[in-house]
């Protein structure tokens, strides 16, 4: 099937390497902003420090309408910009030397766009709490940063640190990445929340989240040495988050065993409280799922294991992993993030309920699947994949993990790509291809069929007698993935392809029934 829609010289200018992108690296945010709740405004200045890798005079910097850029420096010296659309394009004066590190300063302001149903549609969101206090979270994977803050929007250019500095009225905190350093107070009857991260982070990463928070805190023994682990919630949930963030170091517990160790203890975890369901903000995991186990108190995989866990707490959690740690160059390729944390919801499971529970889960989840178009998006214009890179994306893993059958290789592949990735951007080659040096088979048909197609194998059969007949259909040239099936309840593998093979056994074939570890349909032909 053939899929296609027409793009604009925005979605390019988002969602490619600009040549006013690709000649200088960054290396450094200051993001110094006050937010107004009364008045769903905020302002202020991003510092934004690079290093050219080759000389060039002009800057792409990206901010969304209804924002302004009031000026942009370097050296103190106020330069021209020409603005197209959401990209606006900076002449810079001094010569932009190779090997030179530069800044400029971004100064800004206006009222963003308010997120309507975050997280999914992304912007400000301005509520308020149960007792009327302001409730302010930031929301942006997809629409993008730049929708309220100016920067590098796009996701192949990670920031080596960041400095996050938010003036908000007295009465609220601020809480954003990293860890607090200080908290500044001013004659205005206003305080600055100061945070630094120490590590790489992606832009949509980034976030502020005010409001009239209490905080409470842990230290987790994990693999890489005491972990601080701070939590942050409205006043009037303080009982309630005390016993439900327990999942939190259990979480970290699971996942460390599977994927490696917390890749930001410099940075300590939190997880905040906000007025939606909850994203992967690194370092500070926003958290919505009002105090419920499961999706909102419900199981997605109908199978019961989900009522075990929050499943907030754990699949946001995941993504400090796959999407904080690891993450991708393009959108085209979010599967990346989307389908390895869906996929350790079910390691979460299995750790602490075995084996078969967390294959039943994610199995269980595989009915979400809606096949409608492939995984993987289209390149350039940042525009990321079907839905299904969820729940297909973890029955992939699942299905893949059955077909190396050496549960201790395929977990040191998990911890592989996040100790050989660490804190890069990569693309969807690079992961298929580690897997596939790793696990010592030609993977190409496997993940052509799954990711860039959105049919589901099809193993066709018949049955007549003693023989059994089987083949493949609704699949890509090539695909031959072998497949495990009971047949008259003795599990054994075949290897169907695209024609027909015909296995004969010694006694009359009763039944045959696939294996539901594999993503494969089956059906009987008469």
């Amino acid at each position: 099937m053939v899929f296609s829609q027409a793009f604009t010289k925005q979605d390019t200018l988002r969602g490619s390497i600009t040549p006013e992108r690709a000649w200088w690296d960054l290396t450094f945010y200051h993001l110094n902003i006050e937010v107004k709740p009364d008045e769903k405004w905020l302002g202020g200045s991003n510092t934004i420090r690079y290093t050219v890798l080759e000389p060039h005079q002009v800057l792409q910097v990206d901010l969304q309408t209804p924002l302004s850029i009031e000026k942009i420096t370097q050296d103190g010296k106020e330069l021209n910009v020409t603005t197209e659309g959401n990209a606006h394009f900076v002449t810079l004066q001094k010569n932009q030397k190779k090997g030179a590190t530069e800044e400029v300063v971004v100064h800004y302001s206006g009222h963003p766009v308010e997120a309507k149903n975050a997280p999914w549609d992304g912007g400000i969101s301005w509520k308020k709490d149960e007792q009327g206090n302001h409730f302010v979270a930031s929301s942006n994977q997809g629409i993008g940063a730049s929708v309220w803050w100016p920067n590098k929007d796009h996701m192949y250019d990670e920031v080596d640190s960041m400095a996050i500095s938010v003036r908000v009225p007295e009465s609220l905190i601020n809480v954003s990445n990293g860890r607090l350093k200080n908290v500044e107070e001013h004659k205005d009857n206003t305080k600055t929340w100061h945070w630094y991260v120490t590590n790489p982070i992606n832009n949509y990463g980034v976030n502020i989240n005010i409001a009239g928070y209490v905080h409470f805190g842990e230290t987790y023994d994990g693999e890489a040495g005491a972990l601080d682990m701070d939590y942050w919630v409205l006043s009037y949930n303080l009982d309630k988050a005390k016993e439900h963030f327990k999942d939190a170091p259990r979480t970290i517990e699971a996942l460390e065993h599977w994927f490696g160790p917390y890749p930001f203890y410099e940075d300590s975890f939190k997880l905040v409280e906000v007025p939606y369901l909850g994203m992967e903000h690194q370092s500070s995991v926003t958290y919505g799922n009002n105090y419920f186990k499961g999706y909102l108190g419900n199981d997605l995989s109908g199978t019961g294991w989900g009522m075990k866990f929050d499943f907030i707490i754990v699949h946001e959690t995941g993504h400090e992993w796959f999407a904080n740690n690891i993450t991708y160059k393009d959108i085209a390729d979010m599967w990346i993030h989307e389908g390895f944390t869906a996929y350790s919801e079910s390691l979460f499971v299995e750790y602490f309920y075995g084996k078969e529970a967390g294959a039943e889960y994610v199995v269980g989840t595989s009915n979400l699947i809606q096949n409608d178009r492939p995984i993987i998006g289209v390149y350039d214009v940042n525009k990321r994949g079907s839905g299904d890179m969820y729940y297909k994306g973890a029955n992939i893993l699942h299905t893949l993990r059955q077909l190396i059958e050496d549960d201790e290789k395929w977990r040191g592949i998990l911890r592989g790509l996040n100790r050989d990735f660490r804190h890069q951007t990569v693309t969807t080659s690079q992961i298929e291809n580690y897997i596939s040096e790793k696990t010592g088979y030609d993977l190409t048909e496997f993940f052509n069929q799954y990711l860039r197609d959105d049919r589901i194998p099809v193993v066709e059969f018949k049955i007549n007698e003693n023989e059994l007949s089987f083949r493949y259909s609704e699949i890509i040239d090539g695909f031959d993935m072998p497949v495990r099936v009971y047949i008259n309840d003795e599990l054994q593998w075949i290897y169907p392809k695209a024609e027909w093979t015909v296995k004969t056994f010694e006694n009359p074939v009763n039944s045959l029934v696939l294996d539901p570890n594999f993503l494969v349909d089956g059906l009987l032909v008469k």
